[in-house]
């Protein structure tokens, strides 16, 4: 999971000269992801995992790392 949002965090949000150096937990916001490509960044785990992410939790801790993005994915799969 967090191969496939890597690929696409750095190739469609953010650029970063090494995305394969870019750690699980380092920060995606200070980084240059913005709130126009959270919304990318959700509608791509959406259609990629087959979940739905609910609104009320976008959040910039459950989006600040690949870590968190793939915890918040997981828990909400399994709800």
């Amino acid at each position: 999971m967090k191969e496939k949002l890597r690929a696409f965090i750095f190739s469609e949000l953010i650029y970063h000269e090494a995305p394969e150096a870019f750690g699980d937990a380092d920060d995606l916001l200070e980084a240059g992801l913005d709130s126009m490509g959270i919304m990318r960044l959700v509608m791509f785990a959406e259609k990629e995992f087959g979940v739905t992410l609910p609104d009320n939790e976008i959040e910039p801790e459950n989006v600040r790392s690949l870590s968190a993005l793939e915890q918040w994915i997981t828990r909400t799969a399994s709800a």
